[in-house]
């Protein structure tokens, strides 16, 4: 959780030949297209965005394999976005119930901002990669003790969060809006099912060492720890506090192209793809 500053997704030599294959395969002079993609941004965004390109990652078997990560996710938060911008509202699910809401406008709007789509690509692809952690943490004088935490575990990046000092805070508060929002966005059926019964609709008794949470509280801690990244010293170092205040501020828009990303390209796939099938 250290690298974190926000640029643009370098593409791998992979990548390039990916796209280009899957945009212009009879296109004679690749090395010119491949030189376009990396020094021209609209062009770029063209390609990536390419109705063919899609179909490409969706029929290959193992396309998530042959390219990085933040490319794959690009591809799909792209096609989504089309599909929004023609739709007349986007969806909302409580447990069983489908609620149409009429937010497609905002949606568009919210991600026309280049700076959005690069960093919700950028934190998709870091959830196809769960790390647990053991660290030794001073209580006090001649005192230490080990502090566990998995990077997909709000409580304990929250308590870890706690225990090291403030200019060291970043990473954490900005992992933990991040869990959040892919909560919301890619398994939002968890977030209502882990909290209430699926029939009953009544909320689930707290787990010892582990507070249950619902959508309202997924998006409070979210908007929450959004906040206190954007305010933070390294944001600005980083080059993020424009995004951070961005998703603080339209959490519950910014969710809608990774549910649909989520419902339409990913589904059976998501537990495997994020590594959550044995957890």
């Amino acid at each position: 959780m250290t690298d974190l500053e926000l640029q643009k997704p370098k593409f791998s030599e992979r990548d390039l030949d990916f796209v280009v294959e899957g945009a212009a395969p009879e296109f004679k002079d690749k090395t010119k297209l491949k030189r376009l993609i990396t020094e021209d941004e609209a062009f770029r965004k063209g390609l990536v965005g390419d109705e063919k390109v899609f179909k490409k990652v969706m029929t290959e078997e193992d396309a998530f394999l042959k390219i990085s990560p933040p490319l794959y996710f690009e591809i799909l938060l792209r096609k989504a976005l089309k599909e929004l911008e023609r739709a007349s509202h986007t969806v909302e699910r409580t447990g069983t119930q489908v609620v149409a809401v009429f937010d497609t406008k905002e949606v568009v709007e919210l991600f026309a901002r280049e700076v959005v789509v690069d960093y919700l690509a950028e934190m998709m692809s870091s959830f196809t990669r769960v790390e647990s952690y053991s660290i030794p943490v001073r209580v006090r004088e001649g005192t230490w003790r080990k502090l566990r935490f998995n990077d997909m575990d709000i409580d304990s990046l929250t308590k870890f969060a706690e225990a090291v000092e403030e200019e060291y805070r970043f990473g954490f508060y900005k992992r933990i809006a991040d869990v959040c929002l892919f909560t919301l966005g890619v398994f939002p059926e968890y977030a209502h099912f882990d909290y209430r019964y699926p029939f009953s609709g009544e909320a689930r008794p707290a787990i010892s060492g582990r507070a249950r949470r619902g959508m309202e509280e997924y998006e409070e801690e979210g908007r929450k720890f959004y906040k206190l990244a954007a305010d933070h010293r390294s944001a600005a170092d980083l080059g993020l506090t424009e995004v951070m205040g961005i998703l603080r501020d339209k959490l519950n828009v910014a969710k809608k192209p990774l549910n649909f990303v989520s419902d339409h390209y990913l589904n059976y796939k998501k537990t495997t793809l994020f590594g959550l099938e044995a957890q």
